[in-house]
């Protein structure tokens, strides 16, 4: 990497990290782009880097969260197997599936729980800590790793509306705890990805010397803002990356038939 290319890369990686410490994501949506188009890197190895990027980016943005009180450990703790079993099964199926269409479906998912988190939909019977079903976060998580793992999108876009609109989960408490899961869930794929050799550990530094602060940063907006602002925030976030999916699946789909 070049001395310009070492600082975009610091550059990205705060974006990265700033992205995942308010909206409760990987950032992987930054950074996949950017290794490719930026950082010189190949197209496996933009698919790649980003997921041992995005573990120190989750474990910095959950600490800060974690240290508000705004982390569900028993949904972390619950939900943290189903979604490395649910990653490793979405994972195994890309091979017999073709994505796009799944992938527009799921965006256009993605967009409805945005708008229904701006709106400030919760369930009829609220969230009480301690009390939901346990195996609820497991399906909430091996549903996103299943997601994660078969469409190549970040779990944090499943996990924050699922766990806000399902069961309740306060808006603030859904992000740290997404961000724990996260964690969690890039471990199958960063270890096969590593032996490989798919992974470049040059860019991944540079990208870390940027997330970590961005990380905290980002949650410490987060942390700071009031609910109804911070829900109209990740609201539209969910709608603008379902947009984005939304379209390119779309071209693809349209490229492919042609």
């Amino acid at each position: 990497m070049n001395p310009l290319q070492i600082a975009l890369g610091v550059v990205v990686g705060l974006m990265a990290g700033t992205l995942s410490g308010l909206f409760g994501v990987g950032g992987g949506v930054i950074t996949q782009p950017a290794v490719y188009a930026l950082l010189g890197g190949t197209p496996i190895q933009a698919v790649a880097t980003p997921l041992p990027v995005i573990f120190p980016t989750s474990v910095m943005a959950a600490y800060a969260y974690a240290r508000a009180g705004e982390v569900s450990y028993r949904a972390a703790r619950w939900g943290a197997g189903p979604g490395i079993v649910g990653a490793t099964i979405g994972a195994y199926l890309t091979r017999f599936v073709n994505p796009h269409a799944l992938l527009l479906v799921a965006s256009t998912l993605i967009g409805l729980s945005g708008t229904q988190i701006i709106r400030g939909r919760t369930p009829s019977t609220p969230w009480e800590k301690g009390m939901t079903p346990v195996w609820k976060y497991g399906v909430i998580a091996f549903g996103a790793g299943f997601a994660s793992g078969l469409l190549g999108v970040g779990g944090g876009i499943i996990i924050v509306p699922a766990l806000t609109l399902l069961i309740g989960m306060p808006l603030k408490r859904a992000l740290g705890t997404s961000l724990v899961l996260i964690a969690a869930l890039v471990v199958p794929g960063t270890l096969v990805h590593a032996a490989l050799g798919h992974i470049d550990w040059t860019i991944f530094v540079v990208l870390v010397v940027g997330v970590v602060p961005g990380a905290l940063l980002g949650s410490r907006i987060a942390l700071g803002a009031r609910e109804r602002t911070l829900r109209l925030a990740v609201g539209a976030f969910l709608v603008a990356i379902a947009v984005v999916y939304g379209i390119e699946q779309i071209v693809s789909l349209v490229g492919d038939g042609g």
